[in-house]
């Protein structure tokens, strides 16, 4: 299959006004499952009880940033909303970032101040008659001193209620962290705790129906019943999964000029994914929180591969397979890149037997590649791709003499080799020693 712009290539034949398999999250396309509709009322609860402090968990990929997205789209005008995102900060940061979101700039004062600032412009806004909310999301991140921050602000109040209500959303991590007995008095202060589980198969056909209305197929079968069972089968009902295999599936449809995708078309892309059966994925790939998330195993086809860079010095090396491979911040993303200037998905490089695609996934700072911003670029050898402060040399395998299509990406959990059980680090890759409590600040503006 040649590669092409994969970004709504095949809308015109499928007759959609727009992908409805985006990684990114889009309120409108928010499917309410059960669960997903009772997380959101929890959610809501937030607004109504004066003393509202929710934790929402799921899984990587579960839907919780889009379930987050859909309920923020419908709050009402006398809600002042803080959302933060970027949650490996310090205590101080946090509390420079709280206050950025309300419209200050808090930079270069002691935390007493910020304190103080913080505690007069709720009072304020309460005098007023408005409702502050504070939504964190990613705060699996959070560390433990920055957890009892937030215990503090909850506790701010005046004589009849809080003044602020607090929304977490984050990994099951999260969880753990408040189950600890340290954080014993934060955990007393939630109202209400909630964990986002993956689909069921009757909802993953649900879901597949769903995106496909909102994108526009008017009620047209693109999915057939079977093709849906597939999906379930190697995705387990994790939306995120869901997405990428559906879309993958629509893109090998549209090669072969289909307007329809049945269970083979399914299978074609899960050959191009190069994944196994969620089941099995889930027994014999357990992600350790460092995994790069990646579901490839040992012995596909590589055609490519990155060496990649930090400051002129090679940090890693990751092979680009079949299929498409994600760069990201965030551990579930093929390529983990751990940097202030990455995206949570920063971009894509889609790959087949003739070339391979590097694809902006509506990142902050940019892709370039010989020193323009791209929004996707055909790759010849030896290109290299700038994100933030990291080069990606790309290395074209196709044409080498004797090359043998072989996988030689070494993954962060795949965490010994023949003479030992040494972890490698290759393809998770810090700027610098990282730990939980390290602060990194915010993406660089665009």
């Amino acid at each position: 299959m040649a590669v092409r712009d994969s970004t709504g290539m095949y809308c015109e034949l499928f007759k959609l006004k727009e992908p409805p398999f985006r990684l990114t999250p889009d309120p409108q396309f928010l499917f309410a499952s059960k669960q997903h509709a009772r997380a959101k009322a929890y959610m809501e609860s937030t607004i109504w009880l004066a003393d509202g402090f929710v934790v929402i968990t799921g899984e990587i990929g579960s839907g919780k940033t889009t379930l987050i997205e859909s309920f923020l789209a419908e709050l009402p005008k006398d809600i002042v909303l803080a959302q933060i995102n970027q949650t490996q900060l310090t205590p101080v940061e946090f509390l420079q970032a709280l206050l950025v979101e309300f419209g200050f700039k808090p930079f270069r004062k002691p935390k007493v101040e910020l304190l103080a600032m913080l505690k007069d412009f709720m009072i304020e806004q309460y005098a007023a008659g408005k409702k502050i909310l504070l939504v964190i999301d990613e705060a699996q991140n959070l560390s433990r001193q920055v957890l009892e921050e937030v215990r503090m602000l909850s506790g701010l109040e005046t004589r009849k209620e809080k003044l602020l209500r607090i929304i977490i959303a984050g990994q099951p991590e999260l969880s753990r962290k408040l189950d600890s007995p340290r954080l014993q008095q934060l955990t007393q202060r939630v109202r209400l705790r909630f964990h986002l589980g993956a689909l069921s198969k009757r909802e993953t056909h649900e879901y597949i129906v769903h995106r496909l209305k909102v994108a526009g197929a008017e009620g047209r079968t693109i999915f057939d019943s079977a093709s849906c069972d597939t999906v379930f089968r190697f995705t387990g009902g994790v939306p995120r999964l869901i997405n990428v295999l559906c879309d993958t599936a629509m893109l090998c449809a549209f090669a072969e000029e289909r307007m329809s995708v049945d269970e083979p078309l399914v299978r074609a892309a899960v050959e191009e994914l190069q994944w196994v059966e969620y089941s099995e994925r889930i027994r014999g790939h357990e992600q350790s929180p460092n995994s790069t998330g990646r579901f490839s195993t040992p012995g596909n086809a590589t055609f490519a591969k990155l060496e990649v860079l930090l400051h002129d010095q090679l940090v890693g090396e990751f092979a680009l397979p079949s299929g498409r491979a994600i760069i990201g911040r965030t551990p579930d993303n093929d390529v983990q890149i751990r940097s202030k200037f990455i995206s949570r998905h920063h971009a894509q490089i889609v790959s087949d037997r003739t070339q391979s695609i590097v694809e902006d996934l509506n990142s902050t700072n940019g892709v370039f590649v010989r020193s323009e911003r791209i929004k996707h670029h055909a790759l010849a050898d030896g290109d290299i791709i700038q994100l933030g402060e990291h080069k990606l040399l790309y290395r074209d395998l196709r044409a080498l003499p004797g090359h043998r299509t072989e996988h030689v990406a070494v993954d962060a959990d795949e965490s010994s080799d023949e003479h030992g059980d040494e972890p490698h680090d290759d393809t998770e890759l810090d700027e610098e020693p990282f730990d939980e409590d390290e602060a990194l600040e915010e993406e660089t503006p665009r």
